[in-house]
């Protein structure tokens, strides 16, 4: 399974773009893009640093915070406690 990690587009050169979630940037590709994409434009980005999808601000939103919420620990019994909560807020996540 592959999963789409909402990022807010901070930077635009040609077909890369620098996106920004949870206070990280990344560089990315435009390439697989089928519609134009503007500065503050929300992009689904999945594995290998390739936008796929532009989305909606509000979906972006809950898409990290819900991510950000869930416990993405491998490790059975390694003391991470999925019911704390998140240390991420939206102006975290660049959702302000």
């Amino acid at each position: 399974m592959c999963l789409g990690v909402p990022s807010k587009v901070v930077v635009l050169n040609d077909l890369m773009a620098t996106v920004e979630a949870y206070g990280q940037q990344r560089d990315v590709s435009l390439i697989l893009m089928n519609e134009p994409v503007a500065l503050g434009d929300y992009v689904l980005v999945q594995v290998g640093n390739f936008a796929v999808e532009k989305i909606e601000p509000e979906r972006a939103k809950e898409a990290l915070e819900f991510m950000a919420g869930i416990n993405l620990d491998p490790e059975p019994g390694s003391g991470t406690d999925s019911s704390a909560e998140s240390p991420l807020d939206s102006k975290q996540v660049g959702l302000s």
